[in-house]
Formats: structure tokens, sequence, C-alpha cells
């Protein structure tokens, strides 16, 4: 297939590039760099000659965006809300515009759209969406008030002829350089990758496989539009997660820290304590009812695979 990946150069595009060019699809990444001749530059913001790539194209995958999850200020954060509202709006013009439109445009979303929860499951039809829970401080919203504008864009999107799909996706893990695997395994690495204020929030995670298998899968399926929970099917609680992660590591303990103390970990990730205190307990409830079959549905057997991976980095030194 054709597919095209607007901000295809990021930590999750370089994971989704990686996997659909090994799967034999033609790729074109739409990107500020271009590195490779697949690559074409863009804005994210403005129609250009780009827009001809998606017109005769199978299907776009929107990733376009800046990141969320580093420390912010004001001016930051207008910064990231507007990358991804406005690609998603261009996006959606030159998919308008084509005379021969996708058939299916896959657009980013998050996970974090819900709400936090330490009991119930957060599925695509009963979920929670997030931003006024009691308890929580007052800028964790800042995050919901990203993905419902994401999705907004989307939806208000004239394409009559494209089934879209927000995907709301939970944390990828991979083992590239500057991934949250590769934080997450810095911290324990450090010795403080312990409990955090108890550790019973939830962690919801998908291993890269699984996320490529997955656009894939949604690509093919044309009975399947609207919000999709991108996730491992066995969300855990952060002290599991962590448990594991350092058994796979092969370290023996970590820190425990309590909520102030998160900010020295929300430090190491260059994030904010949401990352490590919000509890998404989030499940793919219309991917499994659809047929997707997970190659790494549990945490043990995703973290023992990644942790026996190399960075790319590494591995050139190693070459």
């Amino acid at each position: 297939m054709k597919i095209v990946i607007p901000g295809g150069t990021g930590n999750l595009g370089t994971v989704l590039e990686r996997g659909l060019l090994a799967a034999g699809h033609r790729l074109t990444v739409l990107t500020r760099t271009p590195t490779a001749p697949h690559h074409l530059p863009w804005d994210g913001r403005t129609l250009g000659p780009w827009a001809e790539a998606v017109d005769g194209a199978d299907a776009v995958v929107n990733l376009a965006g800046r990141a969320v999850h580093v420390r912010e200020n004001a001016s930051y954060r207008a910064e990231v809300m507007d990358s991804r509202v406005d690609s998603t709006r261009v996006v959606g013009e030159a998919i308008a515009a084509a005379a021969n439109p996708p058939a299916v445009w896959l657009q980013a979303s998050t996970a974090t759209i819900y709400a936090h929860t330490f009991d119930r499951a957060n599925d695509e039809a009963t979920g929670v969406i997030g931003g006024t829970e009691p308890g929580v401080p007052a800028h964790w919203s800042y995050s919901i008030d990203i993905a419902r504008a994401w999705e907004r864009a989307l939806d208000e999107a004239d394409t009559p002829h494209t089934r879209k799909v927000a995907l709301r996706t939970a944390i990828v893990m991979n083992a590239d350089r500057g991934s949250a695997f590769d934080a997450f395994s810095r911290m324990v690495r450090l010795g403080i990758g312990g409990t955090v204020a108890g550790g019973k929030q939830f962690v919801s995670w998908i291993h890269e496989e699984d996320f490529t298998r997955a656009v894939a899968f949604l690509i093919g399926r044309d009975d399947i539009a609207g919000p999709v929970n991108v996730a491992a099917p066995h969300p855990l609680r952060q002290r599991d997660f962590m448990r594991i992660l350092r058994r796979a590591k092969g370290v023996g303990v970590g820190l425990p820290a309590t909520r102030w103390m998160a900010e020295l970990g929300a430090l190491v990730l260059r994030s904010d304590t949401e990352l490590l205190l919000k509890s998404r307990r989030v499940v793919p409830a219309r991917l499994e009812a659809a047929g997707f079959e997970f190659r790494y549905p549990a945490w043990e057997a995703a973290a023992a695979d990644l942790a026996g991976r190399r960075t790319a980095p590494e591995r050139a030194l190693a070459a």
C-alpha cells in the first residue's frame, strides 16, 4: 500500500516507518527536515506540493505535533496546541482537495484523554473523558484539552470519502534512544526506578511491534471508524510495571519515591509529574472485538524483549 505519514520523523514516526517499510509498504514521510528519498518537506500548517502525495494514497497516518510531555511554559503549550490542531486541519484540507482521496485517515490522539482512575478500565464505549476529576493538579487538564482539540479537528474535517480513525495511543515502548522505554530504563539504572507515590496508579503501554501491526490492521479494516484505544490489553500498576522492568534490566532494587520526590523522576524524564502519577487504565476493546491479536499482550514479555535490544547508536558503535 501507498501510505503517507505526516510528522513521521519523531520517535513514534520512526517506529511506524521502520515497521511499515519492513512489511513492504511504500511510504511518503512529511517532515520539516527530510533525510531520505521518500521524505518530503512540509511546514505542518499550509498546503504545498506535499499534498500531491496524499492524492492517490491508500492511507494517511498523521503523527504530527510537538511533544506534550516535556517541561513547558505557557508559550510552549500554545505551540503544542497549534502544531497539533494546525497539522490535523491542513491534512484534512489536502484530503478534501484530492481527486482520488485516501480510503482511510488515521489521526494521532492519546490515551491520556481518559480520566485519572484507580478502578474501572476505560474502553472506547464507556471510558470517562478526563479534565474534571477531583483531587488532581489543575494543569493535568491541559493534556485533555490538547486531546479534545486534536480529535475535534479530525471530526470537523470535511472528508466524506475518507474513513477517519482517532488513535488513542498509550505509551509506545521501543528501545530507541530518547523513547519512553529508554527514559524508564535510565531511571532503573540510576537506582530510582522504584514505586512512586505508592505505585497504585496504572500504566497503559503498547510494544512497538503491536503498535505498527495495529495501524496496519486498522488501515485494512474498512468497518472501523472513530476512536480506537491502541494499548496492550493488560495495563498494570506502576509498582508492578517498574518491578518487571527492573527484573528485565537485571537491577535488583529501585528506591521508592513519595509524591513530592516524583519531581526528581520527572527531571530525569524531562517531563511533568503527570507522566508518573496519572493513573491510565486503558483497554483496547475495539481492537480485540475486531479480532486483533497482540504479540505482546503482557508487560513481562514486552519488557524482556526490549531490554534485550540495543539502541540504534549502540548498534552503530558496536559495528
